[in-house]
């Protein structure tokens, strides 16, 4: 068998949020904040909020600006969340929407229709609804026969998937499509200084299949790990009504300095594993398409990998246009930067995120 990525594909909303439109608008959040609740801070009953600059953003994540399914309820300081219209029962979801898009490239690019699928993954950090399941919707949308499942494993969803999509293969499906779509706003605190800045919207998607003559990237080897972490969290969900809970604290929250220093030890231990069990050395890598996070965390997992004179164009970073895409970010990288491997040279795709989890894939270019 070789079972290989024979396609990608890449969609992604028309409005964009750049880091002085973000900091504008927390800025002016925080003022009106501060001076509605000037007593209680100066008693100490409230501690008060600060504001951001670009440069602080840039500097801390390399991120300049994020695309997003809606700008104005986002930086309208009264709100400061995506607005959007309810869509009916009987109308395509936005989650499978933006799914189907990037499904339909990654068909294209792979030269297979619908008929020639037999699994469809849905697979990143948030669904838009418990059931059903997203990708049986997006499967009903494209006309797949077969089945569909969704799956979440945080920022690690896509290697997962791709583990998910090799081991759905070795047991007699034809093709898989894997989907990542991130639509990340939803779920993030525009109110806090530490995070108000870090997600954009994306979706993804990849044809997987068993091809011995068909150009893309072999899966040559997948090693998945995860250890539990409460570094990164996201509370929210059904039980919160039954607590009568809600409030930003449920939302996106994290701890980087931990993650930062926890993380990127584990990420570069399981590359240079997986690097020792196929034979090879961080030379023979020409691409390694980390996780979009921060760029100051990828470039300190490459020094760990290839060493400290490690060329960063070996590492891309997207997350300046793209911001941190969760699932998806790993699958941008790829999907930009493919053809900057030849035939015969190997990349690593690895992604890594709440958990913790981590992802790491082995890919050869094929002809």
């Amino acid at each position: 068998m070789s079972i290989r990525i024979t396609g990608t594909g890449l969609f992604h909303p028309t409005e964009a949020i750049s880091n002085q439109e973000l900091v504008a608008s927390l800025n002016a959040y925080v003022e009106r904040y501060n001076q509605q609740h000037a007593e209680q801070i100066a008693q100490g009953e409230l501690e008060e909020l600060h504001g951001s600059s670009e440069a602080f953003i840039e500097k801390a994540s390399g991120i300049k600006s994020r695309y997003v399914v809606e700008k104005s309820g986002i930086l309208d300081i009264n709100r400061m969340y995506p607005r959007l219209t309810e869509r009916s029962n009987d109308q395509l979801s936005l989650q499978a929407e933006w799914g189907v898009t990037a499904a339909q490239q990654a068909m294209q690019q792979a030269g297979v229709t619908t008929e020639d699928i037999d699994v469809v993954i849905l697979a990143c950090s948030n669904m838009q609804r418990a059931y059903p399941a997203v990708s049986i919707e997006i499967q009903s949308a494209l006309g797949i026969q077969g089945y569909a499942y969704d799956m979440n494993v945080a920022c690690s969803s896509a290697t997962f998937g791709l583990k998910q999509a090799h081991d759905a293969i070795q047991a007699g499906a034809r093709r898989v499509l894997m989907v990542n779509v991130e639509i990340t706003s939803a779920h993030l605190n525009f109110k806090s200084r530490d995070c108000h800045f870090i997600f954009g919207d994306v979706a993804t998607a990849a044809i997987i299949e068993d091809s011995a003559d068909k150009a893309g990237f072999e899966l040559v080897d997948v090693h998945l790990q995860t250890q539990f972490s409460n570094n990164i969290r996201n509370n929210f969900g059904f039980l919160n009504r039954c607590e009568d809970a809600f409030g930003d604290s449920l939302l996106f929250n994290q701890d980087g300095r931990k993650v930062f220093k926890e993380v990127c030890p584990l990420v570069a231990q399981m590359i240079n594993q997986q690097l020792e069990k196929n034979q090879l050395n961080a030379d023979q890598i020409k691409r390694f398409w980390l996780h979009q996070a921060n760029a100051n965390m990828n470039e300190l997992i490459l020094k760990y990998v290839a060493g400290k004179q490690a060329e960063v164009a070996r590492a891309p970073i997207i997350l300046d246009e793209f911001a941190n895409t969760s699932s998806a970010g790993v699958m941008i990288a790829m999907h930009k930067t493919a053809h900057e491997v030849e035939v015969g040279e190997y990349a690593i795709l690895s992604s890594f995120g709440a958990g913790y989890s981590v992802g790491t894939v082995l890919l050869k270019k094929v002809a």
